[in-house]
């Protein structure tokens, strides 16, 4: 609906707001990964990624989400709340970020910077043995990180409702908001990161664009650990 109305130059509160935040999500991605083309690219499978968990997420504040089971199984599961829905996420964004190294480096280029030489180079091997657990430990941070956050955000709605008791109608909406705020933040961060591991898997050291790209993923890791 969007895209069709600014193809026609017709516009209104919802088309303006829906281009300025498009805008906002597209700058941070070429500011994070530093190469325009690059960024193109991947912009669609980040901000898909965005709505993805924003979505999921915001179901599960929904009456009887997680909450309604049949012989101790639920009969609606909010998905960031089941590990093999983030941990899927989690695959599709690493996949992602490698396909565009070997894009950017090479099929064997890509793999040299995991494998390097030990006896012409100890230490940039060492540091290949790093980055290559490094990338599995992305992987694990990527799917728990949603999955804590979900799971924890079910178990605090249905405590609350059980001790507010008779209050839980008037107790319940204002953490049901702070639910939506935090699964906006989750699904922010899904794409903040999805951009950032693009970034830190196509720089080449020594090269100009390469450390802007660097410093600017370093930045946002800096904005979201904050």
């Amino acid at each position: 609906y969007a895209a069709g109305k600014v193809k026609r130059g017709e516009y209104n509160r919802f088309v303006g707001l829906v281009q300025w935040a498009y805008e906002g999500f597209y700058g941070q991605a070429e500011e994070i990964i530093g190469d325009k083309k690059t960024a193109r690219s991947i912009f669609p499978i980040a901000i898909t990624m965005f709505f993805a968990v924003i979505v999921t997420y915001w179901i599960t504040i929904l009456p009887g989400v997680g909450s309604i089971s049949w012989n101790g199984i639920p009969m609606f599961r909010g998905l960031p709340a089941d590990l093999n829905f983030t941990f899927a996420l989690a695959i599709i964004t690493i996949v992602a970020s490698q396909v565009y190294a070997v894009k950017h480096h090479g099929f064997f280029g890509n793999i040299g910077r995991f494998f390097k030489n030990p006896i012409k180079d100890p230490i940039g091997a060492f540091e290949g043995v790093l980055e290559f657990i490094g990338e599995f430990s992305r992987l694990v941070a990527l799917s728990f990180r949603l999955f804590g956050n979900a799971f924890a955000g079910e178990v605090l709605l249905m405590v609350v409702a059980v001790m507010a008791g008779y209050f839980a109608a008037v107790a319940l909406p204002f953490f049901l908001a702070f639910e939506l705020f935090i699964g906006f933040i989750q699904a922010y961060v899904f794409f903040v990161l999805t951009l950032i591991f693009t970034s830190l898997a196509i720089q080449t050291h020594g090269d100009h664009a390469s450390d802007h790209s660097t410093d600017a993923a370093k930045h946002k890791k800096k904005e979201v650990s904050a």
